[in-house]
């Protein structure tokens, strides 16, 4: 399920040693023949929760002094990308991917240090959230994209929408591309760019905006 990780961007950052990822399989840390991570809830109800034991013993023996350990699930504070950079600034991630109907509490209460939800919506499991995570930090790292500038002038970078791209021809059916990014003047390129990301912003998603006069 996690042969994204081995491709494109995150791949060659990989391979650069830019980052790198360790996938841990929580049976390895279970202690019954079967393997067992889950189990019925207390109480009665639908699904089944993941059990303390594993997910506490392999947090244990990966955890440093250094590391944060994240939680994925629908309680958590929204992913975005201010969250994405700050997550670039830790050493060591241990990412907890939530499964069937959640974890037991007692994972939240004395193992995760953040929960993070990726939106309001239900997932088969965290592993794609993890994976989204993942890309999300690691495209922020240094010497990742090739040019470090290319993430810092991408949509919700400044709390705005990216302003629109354009590239050869000029013209195509009859849509030609705006005569200020033809003209080689760097200062009103610049002044278009930051009025139509503003505009686009206002247009399609006024609740930027609005976080960000907050």
């Amino acid at each position: 399920m996690f042969a994204p990780l081995s491709e494109s961007i995150i791949g060659r950052a990989r391979k650069q040693g830019l980052i790198e990822i360790n996938l841990v399989n929580l049976r390895d840390y279970t202690h019954d023949r079967r393997g067992t991570v889950d189990d019925v809830p207390y109480g009665g109800g639908p699904g089944m929760l993941m059990k303390p034991e594993p997910l506490f013993e392999a947090v244990e023996a990966l955890r440093t002094p250094e590391s944060l350990v994240v939680l994925t699930g629908p309680r958590g504070k929204r992913f975005d990308q201010t969250t994405a950079r700050d997550l670039t600034r830790q050493s060591h991630i241990i990412l907890i991917c939530g499964h069937y109907e959640g974890v037991d509490e007692r994972v939240r209460e004395g193992l995760t240090d953040l929960e993070v939800s990726i939106g309001d919506y239900v997932l088969t499991n965290g592993n794609l959230a993890a994976m989204v995570i993942v890309d999300a930090v690691t495209r922020l790292l240094p010497g990742v994209l090739g040019c470090d500038e290319s993430s810092a002038d991408e949509s919700f970078s400044a709390g705005l929408l990216e302003y629109p791209q354009y590239t050869r021809p000029a013209e195509f059916r009859g849509m030609s591309v705006p005569e200020v990014l033809l003209s080689g003047n760097h200062a009103e390129i610049a002044a278009w760019r930051k009025r139509q990301a503003q505009e686009l912003t206002r247009r399609l998603r006024p609740d930027l905006l609005s976080e960000k006069e907050n």
